[in-house]
């Protein structure tokens, strides 16, 4: 496998995470959006969370313009991303998501397991994203320094 795909994977998930933080801590300027949010996601992309709905784009789209500035002290760390496939068209990588403070989720502090397929072109595209709760006393156990 390619490192530099495995390096493009590991800057695009951390890069849109980043932008996450950003975005509910209000340090980025909403004009912003389309630019450091829309112009990475696929036009068919689906993201279901841990809960278990299924988001298409236009419906993550308006849920995030309204959690604009929501929530100052949230925090985001990325850990153990890991490429687990390349075709000449997509890659399927796999990476956790510790989230601190997160209002909008049950427990706050929480880490979930997501399976990301992205497009490839000249850029990596977000093409699918499933969320899974890491089990509890893995999240009860932190850690949460970041």
């Amino acid at each position: 496998m390619s490192q530099s795909v495995e390096q493009a994977v590991k800057h695009e998930i951390e890069s849109l995470h980043e932008f996450f933080v950003g975005w509910f801590t209000g340090e980025l300027p909403a004009e912003r959006f389309d630019e450091l949010f829309l112009h990475r996601m696929d036009e068919e992309m689906i993201l279901i969370p841990p809960a278990g709905m299924v988001l298409n784009l236009q419906a993550l789209s308006e849920m995030l313009r309204q959690s604009h500035g929501n929530n100052p002290a949230f925090r985001i760390a990325i850990r153990n991303v890991t490429v687990r496939r390349v075709w000449p068209d997509h890659v399927l990588a796999t990476y956790e998501e510790w989230q601190r403070n997160a209002l909008a989720s049950e427990p706050a502090d929480n880490g979930r397991i997501s399976t990301v397929l992205f497009r490839r072109g000249d850029a990596l595209s977000w093409l699918h994203l499933q969320e899974t709760w890491l089990p509890a006393e893995v999240m009860a156990a932190g850690p949460y320094d970041f």
